[in-house]
């Protein structure tokens, strides 16, 4: 039986990278979406066809013909939103970051495992093809040892144009409403100023760290940190002897260039990101004594990876490449950086 799917938030990212994806996939429905602005919600279910909408989300929650929902709402909105789908015994995907602080985020995946539900986290990073290439070539050289012993990484981000598509949503000029319940913006010893960093810090940044934990191991410690108050942030994660360090820096007007360099003592493995929203592969290069290949990319989209992974984890009760539990050490490993910003 075919996941009836509830689309929760359906403003730029959730039509373009969710809504989108889940109405092309033939393995699952999507019966209903939600959102506060009643225009938009009526102009995203005409251009995508979905029966029906709602104002609420406890008002979808209520469809039995919902198995599962995305929720893409604002960021503070997320936890207590998905914290409902949860204890109502939905299958959940959300987008980043899954809550502000490590109570929080706690909460979350203990209602998933109290209801016996999949719930993934979207750092679709994790889905990407070229991502999944480089995986299969580290996994090689390491096996191999044909570029020796990996002598540390380096990671870096400097956002600039995401490379949003321009036809594949709708928007109606709705102002968001007011009214919905919101989790706290920080841990409590976060003072005020540092929290709007802090927000972009873990919507734009938290992402690399993800990656950098997929690819090199799950449990970091940060071992240097210096951190700005708009969120931009040097940042020195240990993996177990493995110095990865991330240049991390807002707001570029240029080119979007994120990436992650494994070195080697003979080489590296560098995966050149694609801009958030591009339909593109990540680009693999691998560097030999001095010579470099690149992988062969193909075409996909690791938002359209995304969605059919999740549709797949839950007709097959398998835990997700980034799921809920395993993403809790992104919130720990984001608090412990901005608190080294407070205690010097």
């Amino acid at each position: 039986m075919r996941p009836g799917i509830g689309i929760i938030g359906t403003g730029m990212v959730g039509q373009m990278c969710h809504l989108a994806n889940f109405a092309a996939n033939p393995a699952c429905n999507v019966v209903a979406i939600a959102d506060l602005r009643p225009d938009l919600a009526a102009a995203a279910a005409r251009k995508f066809g979905i029966p029906r909408i709602y104002g609420t989300h406890r008002e979808l929650l209520a469809d039995s013909a919902v198995s599962a929902v995305v929720v893409v709402t604002k960021r503070r909105a997320t936890g207590p939103i998905v914290l409902d789908a949860l204890n109502s015994g939905r299958h959940v995907l959300s987008e980043k970051p899954m809550a502000y602080t490590t109570v929080q985020a706690k909460t979350l995946v203990e209602a998933a495992q109290r209801q016996g539900v999949i719930y993934g986290i979207g750092y679709m990073k994790r889905h990407d093809a070229g991502v999944a290439r480089a995986l299969v070539e580290l996994s090689r050289i390491r096996a191999d040892q044909s570029l020796g012993r990996i002598v540390g990484a380096r990671g870096w981000c400097f956002g600039g144009d995401t490379g949003r598509a321009q036809d594949n949503f709708v928007m109606t000029g709705e102002a968001r409403p007011d009214g919905l319940e919101l989790w706290q913006d920080g841990p409590d010893w976060m003072p005020d100023a540092m929290r709007p960093g802090y927000d972009n810090f873990l919507n734009v940044f938290s992402h690399i760290m993800n990656l950098a934990r997929y690819v090199l191991g799950p449990s970091p410690i940060v071992s240097e940190s210096s951190v700005e108050i708009s969120g931009a942030a040097r940042v020195t994660l240990d993996f177990d002897g493995i110095a990865c360090t991330l240049e991390l820096v807002n707001g570029s007007e240029g080119a979007w260039r994120e990436g992650l360099t494994i070195d080697f003592e003979r080489g590296a493995v560098t995966i050149e990101l694609p801009p958030p929203f591009a339909e593109q592969e990540a680009e693999i290069i691998v560097d030999h004594d001095g010579l470099s290949r690149r992988l062969t990319r193909e075409t996909s989209w690791a938002f359209r990876r995304q969605t059919d992974a999740f549709v797949s984890d839950i007709v097959e009760r398998r835990i997700p490449l980034a799921s809920g539990a395993d993403s809790v050490t992104d919130i720990v490993l984001a608090e412990a950086v901005w608190k080294r910003r407070i205690s010097g």
